[in-house]
């Protein structure tokens, strides 16, 4: 027993696992024992099929052949608006402005109960497919108020023993309301009261909603003023759409965060700017010279595919699609690029799942990149490279280390990464400082024809 009487906490073995090491990030054919203790990795060595694991001093866990990774992490996720599609009128043109008047509908209906109950939902469906940490948006405006907010600090408190709930206070409104308007509108302040709430590590917005260019800038201004008053991170939903004729606000960015001098001010703190499908227009010679941009700055792309390739196009008979492509602009721009799941059953995502890895296996397709240099940058999109948008502390690779934190998923059908990423197992078993939190097991059955 400890000094205040309470138990010690055991050690966690994983045995009879694969691991992703050295430089390519491929899985050797030897199994691997991996101890965990006092929340990180003490120890990893060979894995001997002879040797006696039932120790008493520690918890076993049998790998059977699976691969053990990086926990994942939605580094960009609605907390608020997920699941609302039973609140929404049914959807007939699947329009982006279809999707904000009916969730702007929805919202008007919002009790503390129901957002504390999906909310909820979310976050433990989400630690099921192996995500530990989160980047979550709640919405700040006039209909909801700090409705959204107060639930999501809430819900952070009550489930931070299985997961980081990383909350950024967001506008998805305008903060100006009419095209003319040179002083921003309540929304500006209701922004400002919630970011200095205790709890709250991130503040965004959607420019891309403002009328005006000018608007646009200016809602970038302010945010960035609410961040340095109360030293948070930033989150901008940007450059939304696939247009070539419209320049890129991720310019305005830079330009700001270079007039900021932000590395030097803000210490610690990271820019995220999500969606940003225009950016896939660029030419190679825009996008090197993007890189060099922004290659001493703390920001990370995360790209959302599901909602990008579900909402842009429609105003185009040729339906073109766009979304940021991951594996290109990492092998061949050297650019910092995530990927997460933004939203689920609501007008501006209805399909898909809280699963990250599902967003890997759609990345093949969609970037054609099944390689096993693609499959690494895939999966090092929704884990190590989104916990680093959303803030977080992660590992420095696919590889795992002694002494690395003991966040991790294991995933028992896959032996590698090519194959998590081509084709996830469905059960998984993950593990938080060192103690498993979460497991999904399948039961299955086939009926023989001829035993019926």
């Amino acid at each position: 027993m400890t000094a205040n009487n309470e138990t010690p906490a055991r050690a966690l073995v994983i045995y009879n696992v694969h691991l992703p090491l050295g430089d390519r990030n491929q899985c050797r054919e030897e199994l691997f024992t991996v101890r965990c203790e006092r929340g990180i990795i003490e120890k990893i060595s060979p894995f001997s099929a002879g040797h006696d694991y039932n120790a008493d001093d520690c918890i076993l866990l049998d790998g059977k052949g699976g691969i053990l990774v990086p926990s994942l992490c939605h580094s960009h996720i609605h907390l608020d608006k997920c699941n609302i599609l039973p609140l929404c009128d049914d959807l007939v043109s699947g329009t982006f402005q279809e999707a904000i008047q009916v969730t702007s509908k929805a919202k008007a209906s919002y009790q503390s109960d129901d957002l504390l109950s999906r909310g909820r939902a979310l976050i433990l469906e989400s630690v099921k497919y192996g995500v530990t940490a989160m980047r979550a948006h709640v919405e700040v405006d006039a209909i909801v108020q700090f409705k959204c907010v107060d639930a999501g600090l809430l819900l952070k408190e009550e489930l931070q023993h299985i997961c980081d709930v990383g909350l950024a206070v967001f506008a998805q409104d305008p903060l100006f309301m009419s095209q003319g308007d040179a002083e921003a509108s309540e929304n500006l302040s209701l922004l400002q009261k919630a970011a200095a709430k205790p709890g709250i590590s991130a503040v965004g917005s959607a420019p891309y909603v403002e009328q005006t260019l000018s608007q646009s800038r200016l809602n970038i201004d302010h945010v960035f003023d609410i961040a340095l008053s109360q030293d948070l991170h930033v989150d901008f939903h940007l450059d939304y759409n696939i247009s070539p004729t419209t320049k890129p606000l991720t310019y305005y960015v830079i330009q700001r965060l270079r007039g900021l001098d932000w590395k030097k001010r803000m210490p610690g703190k990271h820019v995220t700017i999500g969606h940003a499908p225009r950016l896939g227009l660029l030419s190679s010679e825009e996008l090197r010279a993007l890189y060099e941009d922004i290659k001493d700055l703390p920001v990370t792309l995360v790209g959302l595919p599901q909602t990008d390739m579900y909402m842009l196009g429609r105003d185009d008979p040729n339906r073109p699609r766009g979304t940021l492509r991951v594996t290109e602009l990492v092998k061949d721009y050297g650019l910092d690029v995530a990927m997460a799941v933004n939203n689920v059953g609501n007008a501006f995502t209805p399909q898909g799942s809280l699963d990250p890895l599902s967003l890997c296996t759609f990345g093949v397709a969609v970037f054609q990149a099944g390689t096993q240099k693609d499959c690494n940058v895939l999966l090092e999109a929704v884990s190590n490279t989104s916990k680093r948008a959303a803030g977080y502390p992660c590992h420095p690779a696919l590889s795992l280390s002694e002494n690395d934190a003991a966040d991790l998923l294991l995933v028992h059908a896959n032996e590698s990464i090519q194959s998590l990423v081509l084709n996830p197992g469905y059960e998984r078993t993950v593990i938080k400082n060192g103690k498993v939190v979460a497991s999904k097991r399948a039961v299955e059955f086939v009926v023989h024809p001829l035993r019926i």
